[in-house]
């Protein structure tokens, strides 16, 4: 199975032939695992990969319902849809990106933009949706803050989200990304996996589905809005419509939290720490998780802000010098007279004497 076009074969090993055929190396793991579950013997050990563990099955008056909660085990779980994650972003690079890019013939840097927000585009879109799926499952439920359980769906939705975003951590190796765009990208990547760790961990799986939802609706908007940008200069209009939804999103974000975790866990009857039941409601976590998420907030905004105003100044920039390499207004059209023309405050004749000396030679 191949997912990149070879125009060169490199040595076994070397730093290009991984590369090249990483997303195939990676496949092979996959493969290696799935046919574990062919064997009694290793059936056991490649389910761990496969399936969410720690499951534990209640009954209700709807019938036998099964709840997870997490444990070690859930690292070979996020490992193994890691190795997915690395083999669809190769398929979504191969079979609809770089046919884009062909036709577009953008530049090296303008390209690995375009590859970014192509593969953003389609997780976000992928997440948001998947996020609404599941706030449908939700129903007869009082309290939106705290669960010490995950229903199956809420599991592998955290789950696979890590493991995205653990897999984009080695493609900015794969994909060769500039030095000057890996700051910024590890920047949020890890702001990513720590948010969705914290919910995770500390059972706010509710809220951090909701507030995963309005960061990625704002994010898909902003992708969505570079593309269009490459394809088409002219289409700017598209991020004045994401700034809206950016600042939006901000405020949601820290309103939601407040309300969540400042009052609506303050106020909530199991209090204090309890590590074998998931209760993680005290004073101290709340108060780090709300200035985790005030800072984080915070941090946004000042960026954001800091880019409308150079954007701005670049645009009175561009202004002024446009204004100065305009053309000049043309000169006015002379006045004129019957005897003739004024020139430089003088009345000249048609023939350029003054009218004066052909008064004196014609006498």
């Amino acid at each position: 199975m191949a997912f990149r076009r070879r125009n060169k074969s490199y040595p076994f090993f070397s730093q290009e032939f991984l590369i090249q055929n990483h997303a195939d190396i990676v496949f092979s793991f996959v493969i290696f695992i799935l046919i574990g579950l062919m064997f009694e013997a290793t059936a056991k050990t490649a389910i761990l990969f496969i399936q969410p563990q720690y499951n534990v099955t209640t009954l209700s008056p709807e019938g036998e319902v099964t709840f997870y909660h997490y444990g070690w085990k859930d690292c070979a779980t996020i490992l193994f849809y890691f190795f997915i994650a690395i083999i669809l972003h190769a398929v979504v690079q191969e079979y609809l990106l770089d046919k884009v890019n062909r036709r577009l013939h953008l530049s090296k840097s303008k390209n690995t933009k375009f590859n970014e927000s192509g593969q953003l585009c389609v997780f976000h879109l992928v997440s948001s949706v998947w996020t609404v799926i599941i706030a449908l499952t939700f129903s007869g439920v009082p309290s939106v803050c705290l669960y010490f359980w995950f229903r199956f769906q809420v599991k592998f939705f955290y789950l696979t989200q890590l493991a995205y975003w653990l897999h984009a951590l080695p493609e900015l190796y794969f994909q060769k990304v500039r030095k000057e765009e890996i700051s910024r990208q590890l920047q949020y990547i890890c702001l990513y996996l720590l948010h969705i760790s914290a919910a995770y961990l500390l059972n706010l799986s509710r809220v951090g589905l909701v507030l995963l939802f309005l960061q990625y609706v704002s994010e898909l908007g902003f992708h969505i809005a570079r593309l269009f940008y490459f394809t088409d200069e002219n289409h700017q209009k598209m991020f004045d419509l994401w700034a809206a939804s950016f600042v939006f999103t901000r405020m949601v974000t820290l309103t939601l939290m407040f309300l969540a975790v400042g009052f609506g866990l303050a106020r909530a009857e199991n209090q204090g720490l309890d590590w074998e039941m998931g209760n993680f409601n005290t004073v101290l976590i709340r108060m780090t998780v709300l200035l985790l998420v005030c800072l984080t907030q915070s941090w946004l905004l000042w960026k954001f802000i800091r880019f409308q105003l150079r954007r701005w100044r670049e645009f009175r920039h561009e202004q002024a010098v446009r204004k100065k390499a305009a053309p000049k207004q043309p000169l006015r059209t002379l006045k004129r007279d019957s005897l003739g023309h004024h020139e430089n405050g003088v009345l000249k004749a048609e023939n350029g004497a003054s009218p004066r000396t052909k008064k004196l030679k014609s006498t």
